[in-house]
């Protein structure tokens, strides 16, 4: 039978597709900017045939409908990453989080401590052959897809076909919804003095030839407008956005230096407009893979000249680095920032950067504080940290002494808490 036919006879309604799902399911949607749109619509609005249905689901561009109070008792959202419409369902307890490396994600699936029932996908169309491409997402959907008993996909006429290990045979999957729907967009960060002070001072720890990992936002943003000057720079990074387009347009990244996958872009997922899902549709250059290869450190080492830049919340006088709590309150994950430290810690002349505004609160409160919040949770531990970056400086904190570390980032810290930093550091270090 040919794909077509096999194709068409897959096809349903989303209303349709949904009843696949029974009471006590474990569903994985599909993640960030490939969040599934009709499914979750049709589930939400199917509840009342539903309890103790789990969603695991990290970044979510979507609604969030099924992680609102409304829907407890019908569905608990399951994480390793808090987004903004997923927050409030785990800090009130309708929602539970799993501590875990990004990497480590699929390894999840595969051995069943979080069981994959059905897997909810968001695609392209078919090609010729009859792949569809995960498109923007491939990360840990592709890998649950390929563990779960049922797969539901939206097969969308507007998401880019994106190669690598990216693509997903129409036979493979059991229901599919066509759809015509935006892709998720991320409106543009705000970039002012501080975020551009910040990426020039993480442009000059970045040399030519190195191979980039950068997050999201003003920061990452910043970053990149302050590279343009240097040569042959590649990604191999978790995600990519707008930003990075145009320094591949410019000829300043096109990976001719790169270690592995010379000459390519990759990543395991992508956010951003339209200039970028317009770049990435049907480009040869840009390749996602799954995030247990992508972000998997032995991978990321090979490398050389590798520069991982994450963002945090705060660092002690130690050099830990907080990157996914507020005290006790989840506000994020690990994601794949340690994945990257420690992956670019051991590349050939590897460097990794925390990067982030010297204050919170406008102004009020300092990022760099004698002690982390109580109860918060370190990120990346005073033994893995490299450089951490303000809008005042870097200071390299690897091979150096705690006492020396202390005076590296009071260095970079606010001038207003200079002094109160610096009392804590005489009550550690002055004689005794």
């Amino acid at each position: 039978m040919d794909w077509q036919t096999v194709y068409q006879q897959k096809l349903t309604a989303a209303s349709e597709a949904v009843k696949a799902i029974k009471s006590n399911d474990q569903l994985v949607f599909g993640h960030a900017a490939g969040a599934p749109v009709e499914i979750e619509k049709a589930l939400v609005a199917n509840k009342d045939s539903y309890s103790n249905v789990r969603i695991f689901h990290m970044v979510s561009l979507g609604p969030g409908e099924y992680a609102k109070p409304e829907m407890e008792g019908h569905f608990i959202h399951n994480t390793t990453f808090v987004g903004g419409n997923t927050r409030k369902a785990v800090e009130e307890n309708r929602g539970e989080f799993i501590p875990c490396f990004f990497y480590q994600v699929p390894e999840l699936f595969k051995s069943g401590e979080v069981p994959v029932d059905v897997a909810v996908i968001h695609v392209s169309r078919p090609n010729a052959e009859g792949y569809c491409s995960f498109g923007v997402s491939c990360d840990y959907t592709k890998p649950a897809a390929e563990m779960a008993k049922i797969v539901i996909a939206e097969a969308n006429d507007k998401m880019p076909f994106v190669g690598g290990d990216n693509l997903i045979h129409v036979s493979k999957i059991d229901y599919i919804v066509e759809t015509s729907n935006p892709i998720f967009e991320l409106p543009s960060p705000r970039i002012g003095e501080v975020e551009l002070a910040i990426g020039r001072h993480c442009a000059n720890l970045v040399e030519d030839g190195s191979t980039l990992q950068l997050g999201i936002g003003g920061i990452p943003d910043a970053v990149l407008m302050s590279l343009k000057d240097k040569k042959d720079l590649g990604i191999h990074t978790e995600m990519f956005s707008d930003c990075a387009v145009e320094l591949i347009e410019m000829g300043v990244i096109n990976g001719s230096k790169k270690s592995i996958h010379q000459g390519q872009h990759v990543s395991t997922f992508l956010m951003g407009g339209e200039k970028l899902y317009d770049f990435v549709n049907n480009n040869d250059k840009v390749k996602l893979f799954p995030v247990d290869y992508v972000n998997h450190p032995t991978v990321v080492m090979q490398n050389h000249k590798m520069v991982s830049i994450n963002s945090c919340i705060e660092v002690d006088l130690m050099g830990q680095v907080v990157s996914e709590a507020i005290g006790l309150k989840q506000f994020s994950g690990v994601g794949g920032q340690v994945d990257y430290v420690r992956g670019a810690s051991m590349a050939v002349d590897g460097k990794s950067i925390m990067a982030m505004p010297s204050t919170t609160a406008k102004g009020t409160v300092s990022k760099i504080v004698p002690f982390i919040a109580e109860g918060a949770a370190v990120t990346t531990s005073r033994n893995d940290v490299d450089y951490v970056v303000t809008e005042f400086g870097a200071a390299k904190l690897k091979g150096k002494t705690l006492k020396e570390r202390a005076l590296s980032l009071i260095a970079i810290a606010h001038p207003d808490f200079r002094d109160s930093l610096m009392v804590e550091f005489n009550k550690r270090f002055g004689r005794k």
